[in-house]
């Protein structure tokens, strides 16, 4: 398909927030003006998924153990019934990001032992209009820790 590589969480992108940092950043101006075909981009992705209410600690562990063996997400929210994903990831175009992100759940189900749930939402979004949105406040939710945590009031 194209060259889409998961972004690692730990070291270059410690917080949701910050995507690349220092000399890793584009400059100020729109990555999708300043990108040259075929050069990779980073991308917003926010994974969505639900089903059948399960204990919430066989959904954690699942979480748990997608993040440790794919150590690219943020950040990852979940109840009995839904989990929601954010991470990072680098490809060549939206339409890339989107096609590794709707393979995710499916392609880990079975090693990390994911509750067999369906994919109910996905957004995939540029890193500018990432970080416009947080900086303007309506942006995502504040992010949790990196890791995986409960919704609130789950």
């Amino acid at each position: 398909m194209g060259s889409a590589r998961r972004v690692g969480a730990a070291g270059a992108y410690p917080r949701e927030t910050d995507g690349p940092s220092g000399a890793d950043r584009p400059s100020t101006s729109d990555a999708a003006a300043t990108a040259r075909p075929g050069q990779s981009r980073l991308w917003h992705v926010t994974l969505s998924v639900s089903g059948a209410e399960l204990p919430l600690a066989e959904v954690r562990r699942a979480l748990e153990q997608l993040a440790h063996d794919h150590p690219f997400f943020l950040t990852s929210r979940y109840a009995q019934g839904h989990a929601e994903i954010r991470y990072w990831e680098e490809a060549r175009d939206l339409h890339d990001a989107a096609a590794v992100a709707l393979r995710l759940w499916g392609e880990h189900r079975a090693s990390a032992r994911l509750p067999p749930w369906e994919i109910v939402g996905l957004e995939v979004i540029g890193r500018e209009t990432y970080q416009q949105r947080v900086a303007e406040g309506y942006g995502p939710p504040p992010a949790a820790p990196v890791g995986v945590h409960p919704f609130g009031g789950s």
